[in-house]
């Protein structure tokens, strides 16, 4: 069989606990990188690169979260 079927997307397993959503944008470059922050000691979590609306959505939708719960740093 040449081409076979689409796997699914399967959601990442990420513990979010004690974590809250955070875009973090570049003043410089204009990049824009999603992840979590913890609440205890301020360590960011890298998760994905956002290029544009559509990554942005998929993020949201990946993980679980409310565009009015996310929070943008610089």
């Amino acid at each position: 069989m040449l081409f076979g079927k689409k796997k699914q997307k399967q959601k990442p397993s990420f513990d979010k606990t004690g974590k809250y959503p955070v875009i973090r944008a570049s003043i410089c470059t204009g990049e824009k990188v999603a992840g979590f922050k913890s609440v205890s000691d301020g360590k960011f979590e890298e998760l994905m690169l956002i290029r544009n609306d559509r990554d942005l959505r998929e993020f949201l939708e990946t993980y679980d979260v409310k565009a009015g719960e996310l929070k943008k740093e610089w």
